[in-house]
């Protein structure tokens, strides 16, 4: 059983939190913090959508993301990210979502109450849109798409996202235009 490192990071101005499934073993970290291996293509997403450029947040020096710039402009745009899981049994100890059992799940209810702006949650993979949904007690959405759930007497958008790995068979620009149409839905462009 392994348990989660990382808490969830809660912008207090957060609008949208960003929910991923599980994050690799700390050797294939590039910084302390959501997709941290220089392998995800998350922050590359992100460099794409919002700055047209794919290298925005990866580190002038060596290879991996740069930590303090990420979390800047995710304060700055009010966006929270944690993941689904918190303790996991992993068949091939890899983070793939084929690979996981998802022991626990994050408490969405708690977590949402430390960011009370927040109107929306996106899945970045089918691992972490499954679980989502049935916490959320939602159907789960077609890719790019949103179901409305209800938590807390709040109403809510349940994105599915395509996932930022590599092994999902999908070009970057194509997994960039999926989160572009979603944050220019929730007014974060």
């Amino acid at each position: 059983m392994e348990r989660h490192l990382l808490e969830p990071f809660l912008p207090k101005n957060a609008r949208l939190m960003m929910l991923g499934s599980f994050p690799p073993k700390p050797e294939k970290w590039s910084m302390n913090f959501y997709y941290p291996n220089p392998q995800n293509d998350m922050w590359r997403i992100f460099g794409l959508v919002f700055f047209d450029d794919k290298s925005f947040f990866e580190r002038v020096e060596g290879r991996g993301f740069d930590e303090t710039k990420i979390k800047n402009f995710l304060r700055d745009k009010g966006i929270a990210v944690g993941d689904m899981a918190r303790f996991v049994n992993s068949a091939r100890g890899t983070a793939s979502d084929k690979d996981l059992e998802i022991l626990e799940t994050l408490n969405i209810a708690k977590t949402l109450l430390k960011i009370p702006h927040c109107a929306a949650l996106a899945a970045t993979g089918q691992k972490a849109c499954g679980a989502l949904a049935k916490a959320a007690n939602c159907p789960i959405p077609q890719m790019g798409e949103f179901a409305e759930a209800e938590i807390l007497s709040r109403k809510l958008k349940i994105f599915r996202m395509p996932s930022s790995s590599r092994a999902y068979p999908m070009r970057l620009e194509e997994k960039a235009r999926f989160y572009e149409s979603m944050f220019s839905r929730l007014g974060l462009l």
